[in-house]
């Protein structure tokens, strides 16, 4: 399904690039961050997984419309896939 959303994002005025990110590692803690350890490859299944969308809009017009049509064609299947609410962060380049 992410494939069909992020055709259907990219194929949208204004939008610049799409990405669908998975989690797939986690830090040990941030002493093992100090001294260069590689992070640690999540192996247990939990029941759940994070998947990140990762976007790049021409405005916050674009945002507002896209974000729009994409409720209103995927909400439902999005729905069935979902064990909480998705955390929204937006923000703009700054390098």
């Amino acid at each position: 399904m992410m494939g069909e959303v992020a055709s259907f994002y990219l194929s949208q005025p204004g939008v610049i690039d799409v990405k669908y990110i998975k989690r797939t590692h986690r830090q040990e803690d941030f002493n093992a961050v100090k001294t260069g350890k590689p992070p640690i490859r999540l192996t247990k299944w939990v029941g759940k997984v994070t998947y990140i969308l990762h976007w790049t809009l021409a405005d916050e017009e674009t945002h507002a419309r896209v974000s729009m049509l994409g409720l209103e064609r995927f909400y439902k299947r999005w729905n069935r896939c979902l064990t909480t609410m998705p955390k929204i962060l937006l923000g703009e380049t700054i390098v």
